[in-house]
């Protein structure tokens, strides 16, 4: 169990985007002084940060975080350009760990990130690719949006799954409930420990503190016995999901409620909707048809508007705030009148296309919009080729927060890394590469927006009384003129704190 520092200066530090330097008392995990001339008391430790410019601690407000971790010991096909390539990747894979010996001819072996719908029309997975690379061995492939899967037949009969006869794909619905059960298999308990341990190392590398953590699982208790167990390198907020609201409200749980053994870190999150598909299925819900697509095909509702309703209307009567992921304009528009209606508050995930009359309703309800920049990286080409005539704006970052919406950045792990400097440098370039053109440069949003909606106090600043989250840079964000610099901002983090203590 980590123990965090009593007291703490830091001194010298630089505030990004310009030279001043201020000091930090920091004093049983929070700050209780900052500025270019502070009292020095005598304390635990000081530090003298010699000109490393100092931010709040960074926040990534939407991930799976288990899923996440377990990306770091799986396939990732993330660089897949079809089906084919991604079978060579696959028997590579097996090949390797059989001459390793580490491959176990009954254990599900699991892929991630595979995106097909980048992939031309003739080199879209089969299920008779997949078999003919697996035979018998169970092989589970999921989506880079976690919306469907891909899987041998093996893998179809142990999980009870309907795979395609033809593609092997399994849909999302049940993809997600089959998903759950690879955590089930012998010896997976405590391979994720240990993942997960990775895993927040890896944050804190990157000078992320805090996660708000929708894995689709029994998040609470989970979280708990990760505390318990000294999983603490992060503050989590966990989230729920409708299926266990009822059983949360009767066990006491609301929105901010802390989690005990957790000293502070833990805390329970938002009641998780999710109202409709995603983009890469073709599932979003939109008000116009995708393009190209036979039989005609709007998306799909995960719930029916008044079952949304419903939902954020029990998670309001009872301490919940509210977060629902919301990508097809038509999705978007059900959940704006639903939280209209129930006078829910909380964020919409995702947001991802926006009639324009309805931009100015979230500042008007009082939602967040927690989006992530990424994902229209990743996008650009998909909505070009299944949103060709949208009756919405996708990804309105800049006209969200000029209409008075409050924006918070995350990732949604492993749909995209954890890594918030990836989110801000799509938010501010809108693109990977200075060889690109910017994708909807006229939605861009300034460095200082960006910053503030990616840090766990909302601001691209520290003040006296903030928990002592801190980050300590040997280069100005400020500085960075091209979309690699900014995304290779994550090396030049030096120091990470959370509530004084030092995690990288």
């Amino acid at each position: 169990m980590a123990v965090m520092c009593t007291s703490l200066n830091i001194l010298n530090a630089r505030v990004p985007g310009g030279d001043e330097r201020v000091d930090l008392v920091v004093r049983d995990g929070k700050i209780t002084a900052v500025g270019p001339s502070v009292a020095r008391p005598d304390t635990d430790e000081t530090i003298d940060a010699t000109g490393l410019w100092v931010i709040p601690g960074l926040v990534d407000c939407h991930t799976h975080f288990t899923q996440w971790s377990k990306t770091l010991g799986r396939l990732d096909l993330i660089d897949a350009k079809s089906a084919a390539e991604a079978m060579a990747m696959l028997r590579a894979h097996l090949d390797a760990r059989r001459a390793a010996g580490t491959l176990d001819p009954d254990a599900f072996v699991v892929g991630m990130r595979f995106r097909h719908s980048l992939w031309a029309d003739d080199e879209q997975p089969t299920l008779a690719a997949i078999d003919a690379v697996t035979g018998e061995q169970p092989v589970a492939l999921s989506s880079a949006d976690m919306h469907c899967g891909w899987v041998n037949s093996a893998a179809a009969r142990r999980l009870g799954v309907h795979a395609d006869a033809k593609t092997g794909l399994v849909g999302e619905l049940e993809w997600f409930d089959a998903y759950t059960k690879f955590d089930k298999a012998p010896g997976a308990a405590e391979e994720t420990d240990r993942l997960l341990r990775e895993a927040e190392k890896d944050a804190a590398g990157k000078g992320v503190t805090s996660i708000r953590d929708y894995e689709m699982a029994e998040n609470i208790d989970t979280w708990i016995a990760r505390f318990a167990a000294g999983i603490d390198g992060l503050r989590v907020k966990a989230g729920v999901y409708p299926e266990r609201l009822e059983a949360a409200i009767r066990a006491g749980w609301r929105t901010g409620k802390p989690l005990p053994g957790s000293r502070g870190l833990g805390e329970v999150g938002a009641m998780k909707l999710i109202s409709d598909g995603s983009l890469n299925t073709r599932s979003a819900y939109c008000s116009t048809p995708y393009s190209g697509i036979t039989p005609v095909t709007y998306g799909t509702l995960s719930y029916t508007p008044s079952q949304i309703a419903r939902y954020m209307r029990l998670a309001t009567e009872n301490g919940f705030r509210i977060a629902c992921h919301a990508i097809g304009d038509e999705a978007n528009a059900i959940v704006l009148d639903a939280a209209e209606l129930t006078h829910a508050r909380g964020s919409i995930e995702h947001a991802q296309m926006l009639r324009r009359e309805d931009i100015p309703r979230l500042a008007a309800l009082g939602l967040e919009a927690s989006v992530q920049p990424q994902h229209a990286m990743d996008d650009r080409d998909v909505i070009g080729r299944f949103w060709a005539n949208p009756a919405g704006v996708p990804y309105a970052f800049r006209s969200l927060h000029a209409a008075g919406t409050r924006l918070r950045l995350g990732s949604d792990a492993p749909v995209a890394p954890l890594d918030p400097w990836m989110a801000i440098s799509a938010a501010v370039f809108a693109t990977e590469s200075s060889a690109r053109e910017p994708f909807q440069p006229e939605q861009r949003l300034p460095l200082r927006v960006a910053l503030a909606a990616s840090t766990a106090v909302g601001r691209g600043y520290l003040r006296s009384g903030d928990d002592a989250d801190f980050v300590l840079l040997d280069a100005d964000p400020y500085a960075m003129e091209t979309p690699e610099s900014m995304r290779a901002m994550r090396s030049h983090v030096a120091m990470t704190f959370l509530a004084g203590r030092r995690t990288y």
